[in-house]
């Protein structure tokens, strides 16, 4: 199946246009080894193909130790888990949000611009000193997803063609 990747950035905490909060929507820090780091992003990831969607116990614990300092946050709605964020600490000064997303359950709810913008505060949190903070869609993801980043500050700096198989 072909699709579209398209990598954006923002390079300063002020680029961020941040959404009007949402009353019950917080994000909290969740710990790597809790189960629902793995539950929640297949949840989120099973519309869209995502790997998370499929992968074995063996392909988890390689995603895990790729990245051992790749940080969790859980979004929750109402006291209810609704989403999950992750961060990849690069040592250049980047943050990458390697993870974004909401359960199906609430997606199409109105909650994606402020989760996004809770997502992205943290994300320059996590690195004071960071110089960017970036993250990438795909055209099989939702097709909010985009015009979501767009409209919270994100610029495009890269697109891929390729297969997903």
């Amino acid at each position: 199946m072909k699709e579209t990747v398209t990598y954006l950035d923002m390079t300063a905490p002020d680029q961020l246009n941040p959404a009007a909060p949402v009353p019950g929507l917080v994000l909290e820090p969740l710990d790597r080894d809790s189960p629902l780091v793995v539950d929640i992003q297949a949840e989120i990831g099973a519309p869209y193909g995502w790997k998370s969607a499929s992968r074995s116990s063996e392909e988890w614990l390689v995603w895990f130790a790729e990245a051992p300092d790749r940080t969790f946050w859980l979004l929750s709605f109402e006291g209810e888990p609704a989403g999950l964020v992750s961060c990849d600490l690069h040592p250049d000064g980047e943050v990458e949000i390697e993870t974004f997303g909401l359960l199906p359950k609430f997606v199409g709810k109105g909650l994606g611009g402020f989760a996004l913008t809770l997502a992205v505060q943290q994300a320059w949190e996590s690195a004071p000193s960071a110089n960017r903070v970036w993250l990438h869609t795909s055209t099989l993801d939702h097709p909010h997803a985009l015009p979501n980043y767009h409209r919270r500050g994100f610029r495009p700096f890269r697109t891929e063609e390729r297969e997903r198989s």
